[in-house]
This record gives structure tokens, C-alpha cells and sequence, in this order.
């Protein structure tokens, strides 16, 4: 059976299998409490491609952060040392409820899905590498990208930021 949005819940996987189980268990970040363990959905290798694959069809980061004109609005942050709470707040503002699922792409072979509440509250677990968080409709996603920026596109009029003028971005 081919996996689609549908039945990727046929493939998730123990946190114990996860490739990228560190993220979520290493005391260097601060384990996440197994009361929020239970929330996270790890894909297994197959959806994980599925994913990953359906990244690239649609081109999203055809240009990086996101394919020309792919979304209309494209906010952005720099991600400093001590300023979880900075980091949380602008996740925070970008408007999503709290209940709604997202999906995280690091690599072809590692992606979960979890809250986007869980997310907001833990994402310095999250964030180490490259990351594409999204939603299958593609209204919006987010790049966490390895040099500490974060990148947000959405389709919906979005007013940017300026908390992160005065930074020269890499893209």
C-alpha cells in the first residue's frame, strides 16, 4: 500500500527506534518529560521518504529558504544563544493553534510528527540540524536552518517581524 497523508499513522514508529531518538532523551538539551514523550509520532524510515519526497515534488526549497513566490509572506529570526523565550514568542506569534499537528523533516530518513504546543515548548530539542516544519496543504512552513535562523513562509497576508533587522542573513 503506498503511504499518503492518509495512513501515515500506519508508520509511526517507537521513540526508541528514531534514529534521531537524542533530540528527545539527551540530558544535554533537557529530556523531554515522557508525559510529552507519548505526543511525539516518529515516522518509520518509509514515511519519513514519503515526506521528504514530498518536499522536493512541490519544489518548497527549490531556492532556499522556500521557492520563489511559493509563499507570499516570508518572516525570519535569528536564533542566539539564551533566548529560548525570544524563540518561543515568535513561534508563538505566527498564529497556529496550539492543538494542530505538524510535521518535522530533518532527513530522508527522519521525520515525526508531534503538537505544534509541543513543539512551541520544547523546540530546542527539535532544532539541531536542518528542519522543515509543515502542514500537508503547504499554507505555511517553517525552516529551522543549521546556522541558527529560522525562516517562516505562509500563503496567508502575514506581517512580518522586525526584531531581526539589523542581522545580515545568509539568505
Amino acid at each position: 500500500m503506498a503511504i499518503d497523508f492518509t495512513n501515515l499513522g500506519d508508520h509511526i514508529t517507537s521513540l526508541e527506534r528514531f534514529q534521531a531518538k537524542w533530540r528527545m532523551i539527551d540530558d544535554l538539551y533537557g529530556a523531554i518529560p515522557d508525559e510529552y514523550k507519548k505526543l511525539l509520532k516518529p515516522m518509520d524510515v518509509d514515511a519519513s521518504r514519503f515526506l521528504w519526497n514530498y518536499l522536493d515534488i512541490k519544489n518548497l526549497h527549490y531556492d532556499i529558504p522556500f521557492k520563489k513566490d511559493f509563499f507570499s509572506t516570508i518572516d525570519k529570526t535569528k536564533v542566539m544563544q539564551d533566548d529560548q523565550h525570544e524563540i518561543k514568542e515568535w513561534l508563538y506569534q505566527r498564529g497556529l493553534p496550539f492543538e494542530k499537528e505538524v510535521f518535522l523533516c530533518w532527513q530522508p530518513t527522519e521525520a515525526m510528527i508531534v503538537p505544534w504546543k509541543l513543539l512551541l515548548k520544547y523546540f530546542d530539542h527539535f532544532g539541531a540540524g536542518d528542519l522543515t516544519i509543515f502542514e500537508p496543504n503547504l499554507q505555511w512552513a517553517i525552516l529551522y536552518y543549521q546556522e541558527e535562523e529560522i525562516y517562516f513562509g505562509s500563503k496567508k497576508d502575514f506581517k512580518p517581524s522586525n526584531d531581526s533587522n539589523d542581522y545580515n542573513f545568509i539568505w
